[in-house]
């Protein structure tokens, strides 16, 4: 096992999460500890060092070339976690300054000088207690940012992000006025795609097992009404365009209940920017104004009346007032 393959191991044990094993992760263990490739790890050493140090000692230690203008990535991918996980310190100074240094903290120095000893797997051990896992220590600042959201009488937690505080609003803001009573059968989250999936409830009403990989970011269905509400949240992608209601459409042909089309938005300056692309007979919810929306199904509230004539131009339907009458001429 190569020494680079030791350092991976090693980083693998502490619990870091898998990106902080890179290449890059690894060079930056063995330069702290000033390692090559023949050295034992009992002669780990902990000196002070600058990220171009680290830079060149991959070079002239492994031969692993990387640029000067990766020093942000030695900083950011490794550095910053390993200071997060007691593995290393700083010496406290600006980090714009040209003697900002790093360097193994004592702790972890006779840890990696246990390696391959019999003690190594209480030392390991102690280290983990007194400090935890990254992976552990991440996952419950995720957790704590999540954002709790009551769903179908269940409270619930969607991660943190843009898309899913929309996601959140629709189902606080949107759904009590303008689909009361109705229930949530769909509902994808950043990190988990079916958070909320009543497969029986879609199966009765005609959905396809085999649909879900293209479902829209939340389904509500109102049994009073016998309605399907199909919402897409968006930030950044995915309206309710002609392509979207024709996927939904096919995926749903055998379903009879009444099916509205949704797009939500967190405010007007974001609907404009996707205003051209919406599809018509569909409708738009925005969470800046929870207590309105705007409907682009015309011809369903605006019958023509007498005199008055409706023509399509192009996707729009236009309606023409009938000419107003001139008064006759004075005599």
């Amino acid at each position: 096992m190569t020494k680079l393959d030791q350092a991976r191991g090693i980083l693998e044990q502490l619990g870091v999460p898998p990106r902080q094993q890179s290449d890059i992760c690894c060079y930056t263990l063995l330069a702290l500890a000033g390692l090559k490739a023949r050295n034992p790890w009992t002669r780990a050493t902990n000196k002070w060092l600058r990220i171009h140090d680290i830079i060149r000692f991959a070079k002239d230690g492994y031969r692993a070339v990387y640029a000067e203008n990766r020093r942000e990535t030695f900083r950011k991918q490794a550095l910053h976690h390993f200071r997060d996980a007691a593995f290393a310190e700083d010496n406290g100074l600006a980090t714009n300054s040209p003697n900002y240094r790093y360097r193994l903290t004592d702790e972890m120095l006779a840890l990696l000088q246990s390696h391959g000893k019999p003690g190594w797997g209480n030392a390991l051990q102690r280290f983990l207690d007194r400090h935890g896992t990254l992976v552990a220590r991440y996952a419950s600042k995720r957790e704590f940012r999540k954002m709790p959201v009551r769903i179908n009488g269940l409270d619930l937690s969607l991660s943190p992000g843009a898309h899913n505080l929309l996601q959140k609003a629709v189902l606080e803001e949107f759904a009590p006025r303008f689909a009361p009573s109705s229930e949530c059968l769909w509902l994808g989250d950043a990190e988990k795609k079916d958070l909320v999936n009543r497969t029986e409830c879609l199966q009765e009403l005609g959905f396809g097992i085999s649909v879900h990989d293209k479902m829209p970011d939340i389904v509500l269905y109102r049994r009073d009404r016998d309605c399907l509400y199909f919402i897409e949240a968006v930030t950044s992608v995915g309206p309710m365009d002609s392509k979207r209601i024709q996927e939904i459409n096919r995926m749903t042909r055998q379903v009879k209940a009444g099916k509205v089309f949704i797009t939500a938005f967190p405010d007007m300056k974001t609907y404009r920017k996707f205003a051209a692309s919406l599809a018509w007979e569909t409708e738009v919810w925005l969470a800046e104004i929870p207590d309105h929306m705007i409907h682009l199904n015309g011809d369903k509230f605006l019958l023509p009346k007498e005199g008055r004539q409706v023509r399509e131009s192009g996707r729009r339907h236009e309606v023409e007032a009938p000419q107003a009458r001139r008064a006759p001429p004075r005599r």
